[in-house]
């Protein structure tokens, strides 16, 4: 492997990492992409590995938001569950239906929700610092079972086809629907997403749809990018980490209708 490439894949795992430990959603939704749209890599490679890295990503931004107390356990857990059968119904599918059709719901599904966070004001008011326990024994979730379950499905289904996690989904369903505080909610999708992202990963080992070299680099520069997007996540609002993430679905959405 040429230095150049091994430069290039640990500076997007750094910035995918960071930016993807911020907005809890694991940092496959800019690593992907670049996979596809830079190097040129196929389409199913490129979904195997970039689950990989979020694995990495997730398991290396589980320790802060733990030490800062943001992480939901029992929510994140639940959605988990849901999201293991959804895991392996993922990877099915990627294997029947990529190349073209991959692409497409890739980006219409980026640019809707893109632009659903871009113009929906957050109803929650901003948590920071020492206002993080309050607020989090303040939310309740525990008659929502069923649809955090149906939810984790999804997610899990969404994670293995297209590589990306699916946090960037999960943290805006959270919020607007389940009423989780911004900060909480990002934490607690980091944490599930290492759970269900697992079983994912290992379907794909199975298939063989792992860049390792690309792993390897990207990987290091994911836990790298984790940590300075656990540090740096203490200091931007929620309704800033919003905006950061729907301007960022929203152009690589549109990025990925002319690749």
């Amino acid at each position: 492997m040429e230095v150049s490439y091994a430069l290039l894949l640990l500076s997007l795992g750094i910035l995918s990492g960071c930016y993807g430990t911020i907005v809890g959603a694991g940092g496959g939704f800019i690593f992907v992409p670049a996979l596809l749209l830079i190097l040129n890599m196929e389409p199913a490679l490129a979904a195997g590995s970039g689950l990989f890295i979020v694995l990495i990503n997730s398991l290396a931004g589980i320790a802060g938001y733990a030490r800062q107390g943001k992480i939901k356990f029992r929510l994140g857990l639940k959605i988990a569950i849901g999201a293991f059968p959804g895991a392996l119904i993922g990877v099915w599918l990627l294997q029947r239906y990529s190349s073209q059709t991959f692409f497409i719901i890739f980006a219409t599904t980026l640019l809707i929700l893109g632009l659903f966070l871009l113009i929906k004001s957050r109803p929650n008011s901003d948590t920071r610092s020492s206002s993080y326990n309050e607020v989090s024994s303040t939310v309740d979730t525990t008659g929502n079972t069923k649809w955090i379950l149906l939810l984790g499905l999804f997610m899990g289904t969404l994670s293995s086809y297209l590589g990306i996690g699916g946090g960037w989904l999960l943290v805006p369903v959270l919020i607007y629907m389940f009423k989780v505080p911004t900060h909480l909610a990002t934490a607690t999708s980091i944490f599930s997403l290492c759970l269900y992202s697992t079983v994912g990963v290992v379907t794909q080992l199975i298939y063989n749809h792992i860049d390792w070299m690309t792993v390897l680099w990207g990987g290091i520069g994911v836990i790298l990018g984790a940590q300075l997007g656990v540090i740096l996540s203490q200091k931007i609002p929620g309704k800033i980490i919003i905006q950061m993430l729907s301007l960022l679905l929203i152009v690589i959405g549109i990025r990925m209708y002319f690749q």
